[in-house]
């Protein structure tokens, strides 16, 4: 079994050779919330800078995504509006549409985050460039004419 430190290793290893800030977290937080607001922030058409936001206050600034301040004010700093955002959060508005995404997640077999799925096979974690490449060179169906 890998440790916990030997993980965090690795995803610094990664994030350094992708040139992607990572702080050190002492704590792991719930982001159920944080994905439901995602979902709004989507609808906004503010999904990619919300997101981006988001795993930059979790993965670089150590921020609980899991509280509600926080995650308003994650809001507002897109540009999306402060009360609004409130509102989604207070009335779990799109609680059953993440519901659905983790249903359909586990239906496909995801059980970690990234899951990359292609044919049928799976290949799950950071991955590097030649890995990634590798997977989709040989998951390729070549698509032959009818004529051939």
């Amino acid at each position: 079994m890998v440790s916990i430190p030997e993980i965090m290793a690795r995803l610094r290893r990664v994030a350094d050779a992708e040139g992607l800030p990572l702080g050190q977290r002492s704590m792991t937080y719930n982001s159920r919330l944080a994905q439901e607001l995602g979902k709004w922030a989507e609808v906004k058409g503010k999904g990619d800078v919300f997101h981006m936001a988001a795993f930059h206050a979790y993965f670089v600034d150590g921020i609980n995504i899991a509280k509600l301040p926080n995650l308003v004010e994650m809001a507002i700093s897109v540009g999306l509006p402060g009360e609004e955002a409130r509102e989604v959060l207070e009335t779990r508005a799109l609680r059953k549409s993440v519901d659905s995404d983790w249903a359909r997640s586990r239906d496909k077999g995801v059980t970690a985050v990234p899951t990359f799925m292609m044919n049928g096979r799976t290949v799950v974690g950071a991955q590097s460039y030649e890995i990634l490449e590798r997977f989709m060179k040989t998951n390729h169906i070549s698509r032959r004419s009818p004529e051939a």
